[in-house]
């Protein structure tokens, strides 16, 4: 029987009541499945849900087939090993002591000889060079994605349930796991924003609060899909504005016309040529027919204002944050940083940057890359005066502003309207409203408070309040895709190209980085696996 998983009228609420799934119906076959949508909207709930780890409060999750799960932040035990995470440290044991003469005649009737090959094709799938025998604990988090990737893969599930594999991975990282997916021919449902990983699914499903919409093949047949869409939208809104226009233009004949008749007859009564009884009548027939081309009048303006708002809702859902931002007055030719010779780390004689210089002048835009533990987040750290250099010399001559992931920069206790009154003093409130409204906060979303941000609302605060009303000549960023949906990417990746100032960004994202127009890279040639 061929493997699926189909979820059937399906109903789930958060702890606090608020609804994701309302009579769902979705189902999946051995096919890869990019699984897209905004922050909250339930992406990892429904992998939850097909994985067991969540109950729907009514209708049913149906599994044919074995599934593999990777879970993101997944806490692992100081002694388990890699051979734990594969399932297999007791079959490896036996061969140990197969090996050193002390199994007994059923272990060795049993043993796996080919076992050792097996886990290493498995974890060379995933780029990762380690032994069974490595504790997890020893792994950086990436190399950890890494090593459970490959335990899936060991252990050939007929669904592979991912939720964001590709976060916190380097370079390397995400070309093993978008490698790995490429040749997957066996069921996955996988949560991701990574464009470059969504090129390879056959399918994309998008959740939205009305339900699940398939959309055939990969990223870029979705996006065709949607620009399709969004014409189609746009076309409905000029449709609903041209009725609304004849509408207005239709009722204002029918009162002129009914004006022009009331005329005659007053002009016919005061020259005394219809008898008293009919001039009631023909009154009482006007005020009739007054009302009752009224009432008709608002009825179809009450309808193509209707036609028209659903249009322009299904617009803004479906187009792109576009931003105009004020200049940053940057030159061409004006020096920004300058760092000569800097070498620093954290514990003496052990550097993580050694004897590096380079400088940025005018509005360059350059991606700080390198594998995990090569140093980025320290040099972002000098570059701002966070850390001190053991030796060299950093100066930077102009104005900046950093976005950490956390976006440190805001108040959490504290609405958008008032961090960004803070952070640009010189701003008054029009000026204020009118640059959070160029980045979606209009009327009251800008009086949020941070701390119940989503992470795409976060960062996209942080770029509201600095770049809003002067921005600074020089932006640094760390890792700013990193937990975000697509949208919201898309929104930032739209504020950053609009800005004419400098960018410095730490990023594994390739296509983040092409959308906003890198033309220069750092390397930094640390050599910790990530």
């Amino acid at each position: 029987m061929p493997a699926s998983i189909t979820l059937s009228k399906i109903s789930w609420a958060t702890p606090d009541g608020r609804p994701l799934f309302s009579d769902f119906d979705l189902s999946f076959g051995a096919e890869r499945i990019g699984l897209v949508g905004r922050n909250g909207v339930g992406k990892t709930t429904l992998l939850k849900l097909v994985s067991g780890d969540a109950k729907p409060h009514s209708g049913t999750v149906s599994v044919g087939g074995s599934l593999g799960i990777l879970r993101q932040n997944v806490q692992v035990a100081s002694h388990e090993t890699i051979a734990d995470l594969f399932g297999v440290a007791g079959p490896l044991a036996v061969l140990q002591r197969a090996e050193a003469g002390e199994a007994t005649a059923d272990e060795l009737a049993s043993a796996d000889w080919m076992l050792p090959a097996r886990i290493t094709t498995a974890l060379s799938r995933t780029r990762l060079d380690a032994l069974p025998q490595t504790r997890l604990a020893e792994l950086s988090g990436g190399q950890r994605t890494r090593a459970g990737l490959a335990a899936l893969v060991f252990n050939e599930p007929d669904f592979l349930l991912l939720d964001e594999p590709t976060n916190n991975l380097d370079r390397d990282g995400r070309e093993a796991v978008i490698a790995l997916i490429s040749g997957w021919r066996a069921g996955a449902i996988i949560v991701s924003h990574d464009r470059e990983l969504l090129e390879n699914m056959d399918a994309i499903v998008e959740l939205t609060s009305l339900g699940g919409t398939r959309y055939g093949g990969n990223w870029s047949h979705y996006r065709q899909r949607k620009a399709l869409e969004l014409a189609a939208a746009e076309h409905d809104l000029a449709d609903a504005e041209k009725r609304m226009a004849e509408v207005a233009r239709k009722a204002q004949a029918t009162v002129e016309r009914q004006a022009h008749r009331d005329s005659a007859g007053r002009k016919m009564a005061a020259k005394g040529g219809i008898p008293r009884i009919m001039l009631g009548g023909m009154k009482e027939r006007s005020e009739t027919t007054g009302g009752d081309n009224a009432r008709l009048a608002e009825r179809r303006r009450a309808q193509a204002l209707d036609e028209a708002k659903t249009a322009r809702e299904k617009i803004e859902i479906l187009q792109p944050l576009s931003v105009r931002l004020p200049p940053t007055g940057l030159s061409a030719g004006k020096a920004v940083l300058k760092m000569e010779g800097v070498t620093v780390g954290y514990r003496p004689g052990d550097a993580v940057i050694e004897n590096l210089s380079f400088d940025v002048t005018g509005p360059e835009r350059i991606a700080v890359t390198g594998r995990n533990g090569a140093g980025k987040t320290t040099l972002l750290a000098l570059v701002t005066g966070a850390l001190k250099p053991w030796a060299g010399t950093i100066a930077m001559m102009t104005g900046f502003a950093m976005l950490d992931q956390k976006v440190s920069l805001l108040d959490p206790s504290a609405s958008i309207r008032d961090n960004f009154r803070r952070i640009n003093p010189p701003s008054d409130e029009n000026t204020c409203r009118a640059a959070l409204a160029r980045f979606m906060f209009r009327a009251d979303a800008a009086l949020q408070t941070v701390s119940t941000l989503s992470g795409g609302q976060l960062l996209r605060a942080g770029l509201a309040c600095t770049l809003g009303s002067a921005p600074p000549p020089l932006l640094i960023l760390d890792e700013p895709t990193n937990h975000l949906d697509i949208d919201s990417i898309s929104a930032v990746e739209a504020g950053l190209s609009a800005y004419d100032g400098a960018l410095i960004v730490v990023s594994h994202d390739e296509t983040f980085l092409e959308n906003i127009g890198i033309r220069r890279r750092l390397e930094l040639p640390g050599d910790a696996g990530g």
